[in-house]
């Protein structure tokens, strides 16, 4: 069915308007955005109106629901990128110190060498693991069964942590 422009229309708008304002001034907490939200729910009565007249207020709620709901989701998504990028950029601000850059390379040179220490499945579990692979990747890799990668990684790191135990001042020094 078509709203015509005329009376009718305007009649509809001036006795749902302000019920559609509050409860979206409800679910946004913002008054300003849930006036160009009421403004989007008329909009969308005026070009797709319901089929049946009589439902028009549960229509008007349906509709102003969902745009309210699409309306929070945005703003969450905005306000998690935003907080993204200045996490990003907070980090570009302060760069490591040149004293942070060589610890960094020394802790590396330590595991490098304890990892040496380790049997060669032990090693390439640890690697894989901690270079992104997921478990059915290192599974296909070392060619044993996916369940049985987690146990391979537990064995690894115990005995990395009991070397690094044994030589205390070789390494962690």
């Amino acid at each position: 069915m078509e709203i015509p422009e005329s009376d009718y229309f305007r009649t509809v708008f001036y006795t749902h308007y302000p019920a559609v304002r509050r409860k979206l001034i409800a679910l946004v907490r913002d008054e300003a955005a849930a006036e160009d939200l009421a403004q989007e729910v008329f909009l969308r009565l005026y070009r797709n109106p319901p089929d049946d007249l009589a439902v028009i207020g549960a229509w008007l709620h349906r509709v102003l629901t969902r745009i309210a709901y699409d309306h929070l989701a945005k703003q969450s998504r905005q306000r998690a990128l935003q907080a993204k990028q200045e996490q990003l950029m907070a980090s570009e601000t302060h760069p490591p110190s040149n004293e942070d850059l060589l610890l960094r390379k020394l802790d590396q040179e330590e595991i490098r060498e304890l990892l040496e220490e380790l049997p060669e499945r032990d090693r390439q579990v640890l690697l894989l693991r901690y270079s992104g692979y997921s478990y059915a990747e290192i599974a296909e890799q070392l060619q044993v069964r996916p369940p049985l990668v987690g146990t391979l990684l537990h064995r690894a790191t115990t005995r990395l942590k009991r070397f690094a135990k044994a030589q205390p001042e070789q390494y962690l020094n």
